[in-house]
């Protein structure tokens, strides 16, 4: 079984995460564009047990735009968010495709509040 490592920028916290991720979306939430600073986020999701993390985090709770909590976790020393919990998704850990750093990542297979994506962005039509 592959594993596959995600890692903020500074390297102090990573995630290994067992085999193919149960599912890959890419989201336009406002939220995600604040987390990211770009016009989407794109996370794996991997059931818990496949996850294991070392290395120090901290964390930040907010509301999603689906009423759920989201618990994000983030490297205290650079600050970069690897992967978060989703209150409607208790089973499930999100990563943050772009801490793989990995052009080989699997593709989104779905997005997500599309009524916030910028007019500008155009994307394949798999998604």
């Amino acid at each position: 079984m592959e594993t596959r490592i995600a890692a903020c920028s500074c390297g102090r916290l990573r995630l290994n995460c067992a085999g193919e991720p149960a599912s890959v979306s890419l989201c336009h939430c406002r939220e995600c564009q604040r987390r990211t600073g770009s016009s989407y986020g794109i996370a794996a999701f991997y059931e818990r047990e496949k996850v294991s993390i070392s290395g120090e985090f901290r964390d930040y709770v907010r509301q999603s735009d689906s009423g759920y909590k989201v618990t994000q976790h983030f490297c205290p020393h650079c600050g970069g968010t690897v992967f978060w919990e989703p209150e409607r998704k208790p089973q499930m850990l999100a990563v943050a495709v772009g801490a793989f750093a990995d052009p080989g990542f699997p593709a989104p297979a779905k997005q997500v509040y599309t009524e916030h994506r910028p007019a500008w962005l155009t994307l394949p039509d798999l998604i």
